[in-house]
């Protein structure tokens, strides 16, 4: 069954009573939990304010039937958001200021989803990352004025943002302490954030040596990648096939795909891995050396870090839906 909610009920089902939440203790008042509607799926929705105008969400939750939310268009703050298991773990989105245009959600009930997200108003990311009260030129795309389009970033969670991510789930302390420290890895994170922005503004002026010869040899270059996963050529080697520098290859994939070359093939082949353990035929160790993994226990890993479980445990639940529907 699907249900269909505005995203206004949505939220509404969240907060609808004062029986939904929870605070700690009194030195905490700053970090309330409320508990997922129970007629919707299990799990909680944790909200901390660090400051005025710096909002701190922690959810955790699993469907019990997919639902689709519809929004319409508003008003945008500062956002970032790390997916941190369910479909999309290991992803992230990075949003500035100004429209958000309305459309629709989907949200599965496959796997148990978790997000760490953290809005922030305009006027105090301004006075963070500027200088007497103005943004540095390279930084104004993220600050849009109401009635203009936000800007809209999405990626893979790097090994410094996951580690800023863990110390920022497992914060020791309470009380003020607590909020001063998340605050801390908040805006570590942005810093980060921001850091990938720039990042890619430079590649975009980079990749306006692209011409359209140069796009098709890329995409060239990812048919060879999908059609050679269990034994993908070295960079110089796809670089050479395509007839194409190994420099412009990298820069690329970071403008056709938005990730490197080795992202592309690491998501290309779980995703093949993903199809392969769903259609129930192959062990998990087959699948593994089918996508080019040699090593079981890394496979496993990578499997669970993308997906959110264990491919057994994957492999196993296909099987046994397999069955029940003969």
């Amino acid at each position: 069954m699907t249900l269909t909610l505005s995203q206004s009920a949505y939220w509404e089902l969240i907060y609808e009573s004062e029986e939904n939440q929870l605070t700690p203790d009194s030195a905490d008042e700053f970090d309330v939990t409320y508990q997922y509607p129970v007629k919707l799926g299990n799990g909680y929705s944790r909200c901390i304010n660090l400051r005025t105008g710096l909002d701190l969400d922690i959810t955790k939750y699993q469907l019990h039937d997919e639902i689709i939310t519809r929004s319409s268009e508003r008003e945008h703050l500062v956002e970032y958001t790390f997916e941190i298991s369910g479909l999309k773990a290991g992803t992230y989105g990075f949003f500035g200021s100004g429209l958000a245009p309305g459309g629709s959600l989907e949200h599965s009930p496959m796997l148990p989803t978790a997000w760490v997200s953290v809005h922030v108003q305009p006027e105090l990311f301004c006075q963070w990352f500027g200088y007497k009260g103005e943004l540095p030129k390279n930084l104004q795309p993220l600050i849009r004025k109401p009635d203009q389009k936000y800007y809209e970033r999405y990626g893979k969670t790097t090994s410094a943002m996951q580690m800023a991510l863990q110390q920022l789930l497992g914060c020791p302390y309470q009380g003020n302490t607590k909020r001063v420290y998340l605050e801390s890895k908040v805006w570590e994170l942005m810093v980060l954030q921001v850091d990938q922005f720039l990042e890619s503004q430079t590649v975009e002026i980079n990749s306006k040596t692209l011409n359209a010869e140069d796009i098709e040899r890329i995409h060239y270059a990812s048919e060879i990648l999908l059609a050679q996963l269990d034994q993908p050529p070295s960079l110089m080697e796809l670089a050479r096939m395509v007839g194409i520098n190994d420099n412009k290859l990298k820069v690329g994939f970071k403008q056709v795909f938005e990730t490197t070359v080795f992202g592309y093939l690491h998501d290309c082949r779980m995703e093949r891995s993903r199809q392969m353990l769903a259609g129930g035929k192959l062990s998990v160790t087959e699948t593994a050396k089918a996508v080019g993994f040699a090593n079981r226990g890394y496979f496993a890993a990578s499997f669970r870090r993308k997906f959110g479980v264990n491919p057994g445990i994957f492999l196993n639940e296909k099987r046994q839906k397999s069955k029940n529907s003969v």
